[in-house]
């Protein structure tokens, strides 16, 4: 653990693109007293900032060197192509990278998608960063290749996207050093996995037993003390007995 044993905290770096919102939520409900700390960081530079330990785990986009860290991949990407609300695209649901073969594909520094050649014809010049190659969309200059959650995060109301069926896809996952795995580490994966608070991995906290209220404690309360009482017989009564017949049952009629 990077912090003291007395003032824990948890860093967690993220890659554009990936919300950690519902997560960090569920964190300071579960763990109010332990700070975490986000840091927003590009794709390339998410490892490096793990490997010098200046943060203890990643939301990061795959892959990741396997030597070093674990991870967990989480969900895939769908790949979509950014265009000119006007653009001929936008009257299809959908796009192939064989309908991209006669348009200029920008092709920016930072893209994170395996390419083993993009589709579509070279721009002049790469830009240096998807922000940079949406300005060039909104120019007329060509069309962008991304993951929908980047589309989504440079949107302009004079650009739009379709899916690309046939497309390499972004992988995100939880990624940390591997000989790092502290417990907080264990807690935060427990939260993204879905684990209740008391699962049986992670640090486990008490939870308070319910208590009885209102008529159902009185209830209960009742219950127990009759449970507590030995049933008795009812007095002049014995098991098995039987009223003789010749019994006095009344006033003898008198004959007339």
């Amino acid at each position: 653990m990077t912090g003291s044993e007395t003032s824990p905290m948890f860093r967690l770096a993220y890659v554009p693109g990936v919300t950690p919102a519902k997560w960090v939520r569920v964190w300071h409900e579960r763990f109010p007293d332990v700070p975490l700390t986000l840091h927003a960081v590009p794709a390339a530079d998410a490892q490096p900032l793990m490997r010098g330990g200046e943060a203890d785990a990643g939301l990061v986009r795959l892959p990741v060197d396997r030597t070093f860290f674990s991870a967990i991949p989480l969900y895939t990407e769908t790949t979509v192509v950014v265009v000119p609300k006007d653009h001929v695209f936008t009257a299809a649901d959908e796009v192939t990278l064989e309908d991209l073969a006669e348009e200029v594909v920008c092709h920016p520094l930072d893209d994170i998608l395996d390419w083993d050649r993009p589709p579509g014809e070279a721009a002049f010049e790469r830009p240096a960063t998807t922000a940079d190659a949406v300005e060039l969309v909104a120019a007329g200059i060509g069309v962008l290749v991304v993951p929908q959650s980047l589309a989504r995060l440079h949107h302009r109301k004079d650009l739009t996207y379709r899916p690309i069926t046939d497309a390499p896809q972004s992988h995100v996952a939880l990624s940390w050093p591997e000989e790092a795995t502290t417990d907080l580490v264990e807690d935060f994966i427990g939260i993204v996995r879905g684990r209740t608070v008391n699962s049986s991995r992670g640090r486990k906290q008490p939870e308070p037993q319910a208590q009885p209220k209102g008529k159902a404690k009185e209830k209960a309360k009742r219950a127990e003390q009759a449970a507590r009482r030995k049933p008795s017989a009812p007095q002049g009564k014995q098991t098995g007995a039987r009223t003789p017949r010749g019994g006095n049952r009344g006033k003898p009629r008198r004959r007339s």
